[in-house]
C-alpha cells in the first residue's frame, strides 16, 4: 500500500489542538467609526428558495476591509506600497510567538509592550525565530463586541486601550526577522502611544517596513507562548489594502 507523506503529517497535526483566532461577523459587529454608515452588510438574500430557474440561496456580501478580525496590507497605510495580489499561500503560514502582558495590562490599561518584554520572553522561550508572527496577547477580546469597550471609552470621550510600542515593534523586525505582528486590539499602537504622537506611528511604521499585521484576533490565551504555529486566510480578492481573514493555530 502507498504511503502518502502528507496525509499521514495532517493525522499527526490533528493530535494537537487546532485553536480559532477569529471573531464571527454579522452585521452588528463593531467596526471603525470612520466607515461610513451602511457600509456593512452581510448575508443579504439576493437569490432565493422557490426560484424556477435554480432551488438553491444565494447571498451577497459588503463590508471594508479593516472589518473584524482582519489582515492588513503595506498599502493600507503607504502610498504605492503591496496590495493583497503581491502576497501569495507561503507568506501566509508563520511560526506563532505569543507575547503576554496581561497581568501588566490589569495594571495600567495603557500598558504598551516594552523591548524588555520581548527579552523576557526570549529568556524564557528562545529568540524570535525568522520569519514569526508575533502576536500580542492583552485578553482585550474578551470585551468583543462590545465597541466602547474595546475602544476603551472614558467618560471624557477619550480612547484607552493596550497596544504595541514604535520600540518593541523594530526589535522584533530589526533586530529579529519577524514576517508579521498582531494583536487583540482594534489598534496597533497603545492609545496613549497615538495620543502621544499625534498618528498611528506602529502601525505607519509596520507597514512602511512591508511587513504584515492581523489585528482583532482573539483566544490568544489558548496558544501556547511558543511553538504553535498560526495559519491566515483571506478572500483572494486584488488590489485590497485590507481584508476580514480568517485565522487559526495549530500548538501543543
Amino acid at each position: 500500500m502507498a504511503e502518502y507523506k502528507l496525509w499521514e503529517a495532517l493525522k499527526a497535526a490533528k493530535n494537537y489542538k487546532w485553536v480559532e483566532l477569529s471573531h464571527p461577523l454579522n452585521n452588528d459587529s463593531p467596526c471603525w467609526s470612520g466607515i461610513p454608515a451602511g457600509t456593512v452588510e452581510l448575508s443579504k438574500t439576493i437569490f432565493d428558495w422557490g426560484n424556477p430557474m435554480l432551488e438553491c440561496l444565494i447571498q451577497s456580501f459588503r463590508f471594508p476591509g479593516q472589518f473584524g478580525t482582519h489582515i492588513d496590507f503595506p498599502g493600507h497605510f503607504i502610498k504605492g506600497k503591496q496590495n493583497s495580489e503581491q502576497y501569495d499561500v507561503h507568506d501566509l503560514i508563520f511560526p506563532l510567538c505569543v507575547i503576554d502582558i496581561t497581568e501588566q495590562v490589569k495594571k495600567d490599561v495603557h500598558y504598551a509592550v516594552t523591548v524588555e518584554d520581548i527579552k523576557n520572553y526570549e529568556k524564557k522561550y528562545g529568540d524570535i525565530p525568522d520569519g514569526a508572527f508575533v502576536a500580542l496577547r492583552t485578553d482585550w477580546s474578551k470585551k468583543w463586541p462590545d465597541m466602547n469597550a474595546l475602544s476603551g471609552i472614558a467618560e471624557d470621550g477619550s480612547e484607552n486601550f493596550p497596544g504595541w510600542s514604535l520600540e518593541a515593534l523594530q526589535y522584533i523586525y530589526e533586530t529579529r526577522n519577524a514576517a508579521a505582528n498582531g494583536h487583540e486590539a482594534l489598534d496597533t499602537d497603545a492609545s496613549a502611544v497615538c495620543a502621544a504622537a499625534g498618528d498611528l506611528v506602529c502601525e505607519r511604521y509596520v507597514l512602511n517596513q512591508e511587513k504584515l499585521q492581523v489585528e482583532v484576533l482573539c483566544n490568544l490565551d489558548q496558544v501556547q507562548p511558543a511553538g504553535a504555529v498560526i495559519i491566515v486566510s483571506y478572500p483572494r480578492i486584488e488590489n485590497a489594502t485590507g481584508l476580514p481573514a480568517r485565522v487559526w493555530a495549530i500548538t501543543e
